[in-house]
């Protein structure tokens, strides 16, 4: 059934959608399945996506009809669809009247993605205008409240330098404390990895009481504040307040060095918002494991890196995973330094829609994935500043003279890069960052030729 005289409207201007404040717009990438003409079958993903179905239903009234998604601009050539979803169709809680991103969703990226006549659809980018903006949490923790911490200046405070304990799975608790420990002594922030939590080999209880004591120590032995960011995912909201409030008891006094990591994507946006709302004192670390499933340039079918990212602000997230934009082992382009930018400035403009934040606190990029000393430069000149949080788990432990040097030679590739100095001459008086020339030859040769025989070292 052709819905398009009833959920599409293409004499509407996008201008006119975002003056009036009422609309949350949505730009999809999609392709008719078959011979399905393109505007009916956008029709129907409207439809789909609001208050209709694949045939005329007689509860239908005026007033429902005036809360349909609509279709405002179609371009079959380029496969792009836009679509106009009344604020008034997407629930709210009944305990404070905020929105919620299970909504959001449920009809933007719901039913719509397994209907018989598209082919694939997959959201490129969103717009929510202030009225619903402001419905959301947002961040209640950033970047900033660990240079606080950490005790730097709050503004243009410098990268967060940091690890992941490898192996991600198989340590008992004292040799991960221990792991910890070796990097404290040259670096800030270690996270759990995203699969670790309460396994039989290494409890819980156990490694947070461990992990805790090497703190202490660390913080002993260098005068300077570490951060830990400790996983509580969990299937039940319960289970993880249980998990938070334990953590807090056991790091005590050092409570304030904590940060929360979720698995975002596998644990949903309720798991999120369970953190954001009982813990909002902690670092709310958003970690995305599983998201490729539907945001890999390969898969045609929900949403991209950006748009995921972009909703991690909205839930409340204080970081979130945005790749490594081409420097690292994962997936992804330079120019996916335009996540970031939406991320954490106040306005920034996606591929379809610019956004204005209005003064909702910024997330703060995390940058993970086979980085190391010799590709930070590189990746900051991308970027243009070096404020992010960089977890390097091979990039530290990798390191030919251990997890201190690696961390101190990631230091040093900021410090070098911050201060406008090649690295290879760097290199020459900061032997930690030299042993990451020798460490990380590949690179080396790759990005820096010739650093051989200016730092004098033999094949």
């Amino acid at each position: 059934m052709d819905q398009s005289n009833r959920y599409a409207n293409l004499a509407l201007k996008e201008q006119d959608l975002i003056k009036g404040g009422r609309h949350v717009l949505c730009a999809y990438v999609m392709k008719p399945k078959g011979n399905h003409d393109y505007l009916a079958t956008a029709a129907h993903f409207a439809a789909e996506s609001s208050t209709g179905t694949n045939v005329e239903v007689c509860t239908t009234d005026d007033f429902t009809k005036g809360v349909d998604a609509l279709v405002y601009e179609i371009d079959p050539a380029r496969e792009l669809m836009k679509i106009a979803y009344p604020v008034e169709l997407f629930d709210r809680n009944i305990i404070d009247g905020r929105a919620m991103l299970a909504s959001f969703l449920t009809l933007t990226i719901g039913n719509n993605q397994g209907m018989g006549d598209v082919e694939y659809a997959k959201m490129h980018d969103f717009y929510l205008p202030p009225a619903y903006l402001q419905l959301y949490d947002g961040p209640s923790m950033n970047i900033v409240d660990m240079w606080r911490v950490l005790g730097r200046p709050i503004a243009n405070g410098g990268m967060v330098v940091g690890t992941i304990i490898k192996p991600k799975l198989g340590l008992r608790p004292q040799p991960f404390a221990d792991a910890c420990h070796m990097f404290w002594l040259g670096g800030d922030f270690i996270k759990n990895d995203e699969p670790q939590g309460n396994q039989i080999f290494a409890p819980l209880k156990e490694t947070m009481k461990a992990v805790a004591d090497a703190m202490r120590r660390a913080q002993d032995a260098t005068g300077e504040a570490k951060l830990f960011s400790a996983n509580i995912t969990a299937d039940d909201p319960a289970e993880m307040i249980a998990r938070g409030e334990f953590i807090l008891e056991t790091f005590a006094e050092n409570a304030s060095h904590i940060a929360f990591l979720v698995d975002g994507y596998v644990a949903g946006p309720t798991a999120v918002t369970t953190a954001r709302r009982n813990f909002p004192a902690q670092f709310l670390h958003f970690h995305r494991a599983g998201h490729g499933a539907v945001t890999s340039p390969q898969s045609k079918r929900g949403y991209t890196s950006f748009v995921h990212c972009k909703m991690t602000r909205l839930l409340g997230a204080s970081g979130m995973h945005t790749g490594t934009m081409g420097y690292g082992k994962m997936e992804g382009i330079a120019d996916d330094k335009n996540i970031a930018y939406m991320l954490e400035r106040d306005a920034a403009d996606g591929p379809f829609y610019s956004q204005e934040w209005l003064g909702m606190k910024a997330t703060t990029p995390i940058i993970s994935g086979g980085m190391n000393a010799i590709r930070l430069p590189g990746f900051f000149n991308n970027l243009g500043h070096s404020n992010v949080i960089q977890t390097s788990g091979g990039g530290a432990f990798g390191h030919k003279d251990g997890g201190t040097a690696g961390a101190k030679s990631l230091r040093q590739a900021q410090d070098a890069w911050q201060q406008g100095v090649n690295l290879v001459e760097y290199a020459k008086s900061h032997p930690e960052l030299k042993g990451a020339f020798e460490s990380f030859q590949a690179d080396a040769d790759k990005l820096y030729p010739g650093w051989r025989e200016k730092l004098g070292v033999a094949k």
